[in-house]
């Protein structure tokens, strides 16, 4: 879906647990170069490249990937995405978030009893094979370099300028982005969309949602047009004033 020149969101289908859903990465490009937010779950580069070229961009052109945090549907095609690109890519990311990204720690929200509630939640046609593997990668889930720490207020100078905003709660790292030129916030998991409507951050999956709350109030700061929320996908109804209730709320 075209947000705006130079911004696309991308609507990759994903069959978790036998329900259907749909996640959205972003594309940004310029002349020079593209850069990915967020890469989907493990085995989705196939429809990240179909997309990208649906958009009109090869995959060839891609420099960059910043994620948003390290939770499996983020970073879950990055080590495919590195070693099948020609070209070198950059990976960014927060500090916080890196060592998880790397493996180097265990994604914060597996846990066993993580894990034991997924097998507990199968549906009872799931394969058995195709249940232990899903486990496996649970236990082992991708992971690869970070290459470049991205910190509060920065701005990158891609594809016309790229604002990072530091906004943890749903991870402890976790970031949103604002491109300066079409006024898109990146809101990664910061927001949701549901119904046509924007809210904040889902509690279900919010590690820490007083700090996820707090968060929203720094986007507040923003002029916005459109907000892309990586489950939901996009929504432009008098943004600004959609979020300052939110935070307000809170």
């Amino acid at each position: 879906m075209r947000i705006a020149n130079g911004v696309e969101m991308l609507e990759i289908s994903a069959n978790m647990m036998g329900k259907q859903s749909v996640i959205c990465p972003t594309l940004l490009w310029d002349e020079q170069s593209a850069v990915l937010v967020d890469t989907g779950y493990p085995g989705q580069l196939p429809l990240i490249r179909q997309a990208m070229e649906q958009a009109g961009i090869s995959f060839e052109t891609l420099s960059k990937v910043i994620l948003t945090h390290q939770d499996l549907d983020h970073i879950g095609s990055l080590p495919n995405i590195l070693t099948e690109s020609e070209q070198k890519i950059e990976v960014l990311a927060n500090e916080i978030e890196k060592p998880f990204i790397q493996g180097e720690k265990r994604l914060l929200k597996i846990t066993d009893e993580a894990i034991a509630q997924v097998d507990a939640n199968f549906p009872p046609d799931v394969p058995e094979e195709w249940r232990n593997a899903f486990k496996r990668l649970l236990e082992n889930p991708p992971h690869a370099q970070v290459d470049t720490i991205v910190v509060d207020g920065a701005e990158l100078p891609d594809c016309g300028g790229i604002t990072i905003i530091d906004t943890p709660g749903h991870t402890p790292g976790h970031i949103s982005l604002y491109h300066q030129p079409s006024k898109t916030l990146i809101a990664g998991d910061a927001m949701v969309v549901r119904d046509g409507q924007l809210f904040g951050p889902d509690p279900q999956y919010t590690l820490d949602l007083d700090e996820a709350m707090r968060s929203l109030k720094k986007l507040t700061r923003y002029d916005i047009e459109t907000v892309i929320c990586y489950h939901g996908g996009a929504f432009g109804d008098q943004v600004n004033t959609r979020i300052a209730e939110l935070a307000a709320g809170h």
